[in-house]
């Protein structure tokens, strides 16, 4: 059924820990997937279920099998015995052949939501009396897009790599390869008030400290989102930017202010285009400085938002608009 009991003996033996079921037979794809195979699959099923309703065969990684392999199975999979399922489960659908496709009903898995991510690791971490510091669950989560083996593959990587069951933030930020948060803020801010002095320091400072300029810029764009989430909600980020601590939540709203909506929207935009540049290219650090110095002077955009950028500053100079940096109209 769709509801496990949990309790009756196939619930059992195929729940975590279990020992298996007769009925239900798992197949790597990867290294059976010839025609040999797909014969053997079909005499495997002629035979009726040990004990419950149906035999199940799940092949996993199902995208492996060869188009021969697929044809010799198409017969079965058409007109299965009434006692057979099968599961195909793979990360590609496409590559599966369209007659095998078509006679399958397909049930997408979507990823996980960031917050019940976020939940789940916590949980984990209480439950291995591991201390973790603020703002490294958020990494791992955001490390992990989505995929609940790869979180927690690398949680695990965090927790060998913990001293006295404590996962430090700068140790973390080390092994996964982000960008620290203090060094992205030390860049915002200098781009805000448009220091180049400062800005051109912080970007001397990642190549110095031998992080990858493309890393740099995806957790730059990343952080420029959080400022326009914080821009344009106020009082409600922190129901959009899950994991964030207060003090976080503070030093953005004040950067987003600094900043000015349109500032950032533009920044955003050329550090879009500036990741997007840096693929394949041979001088990565050049185009980070290149991003740096786009940002840094408004004047040389002649579009409509480089001029309302213009705007924004010369109101922050004189002391225009309220401290939130939002105008009207």
């Amino acid at each position: 059924t769709d509801t496990p009991c949990g309790v009756c003996p196939s619930c059992v033996e195929l729940a975590r820990g279990g020992g298996g079921s007769l009925d239900v037979i798992e197949i790597d794809a990867a290294s059976h997937n010839g025609v040999d195979d797909a014969r053997d699959l079909r005499d495997r099923a002629v035979f009726a279920p040990a004990r419950d309703r149906y035999k199940i065969f799940i092949l996993d990684e199902a995208h492996m099998v060869t188009p021969q392999g697929f044809n010799a199975l198409l017969k079965l999979v058409e007109e299965p015995p009434e006692h057979v399922k099968f599961i195909f489960a793979t990360t590609e659908p496409e590559k599966v052949i369209g007659t095998i496709r078509s006679r399958t009903h397909h049930y997408p898995f979507r990823l996980v939501p960031p917050a019940a991510m976020l939940e789940y690791v916590e949980q984990l971490c209480q439950q291995e009396s591991v201390s973790v510091a603020p703002g490294v669950l958020p990494l791992v989560v955001r490390a992990g897009g989505g995929s609940v083996r790869d979180t927690l593959s690398l949680l695990d990587q965090l927790m060998a790599g913990s001293e006295d069951g404590a996962i430090a933030y700068e140790r973390a930020v080390a092994l996964l390869g982000y960008t620290d948060a203090a060094l992205l803020d030390d860049v915002v801010d200098a781009l805000a008030v448009a220091d180049p002095a400062s800005a051109f320091a912080a970007i001397d400072r990642v190549v110095q400290t031998g992080q990858d300029p493309r890393r740099f810029v995806e957790d730059l764009l990343e952080r420029l989102r959080d400022l326009i989430v914080v821009a344009a909600t106020n009082e409600s980020a922190a129901a959009v930017l899950r994991g964030v601590s207060p003090e976080e939540l503070d030093t953005m709203t004040r950067q987003a202010g600094v900043f000015g909506a349109t500032g950032l929207s533009r920044a955003a935009d050329i550090a879009n285009r500036a990741l997007t540049d840096m693929t394949g290219a041979t001088s990565p650090r050049l185009h980070l400085e290149l991003m740096t110095a786009r940002m840094l002077v408004p004047e040389a955009d002649d579009t409509q938002r480089g001029a309302l950028a213009r705007v924004e500053r010369l109101e922050r100079r004189i002391g225009v608009g309220d401290a939130g940096g939002h105008r009207a109209g």
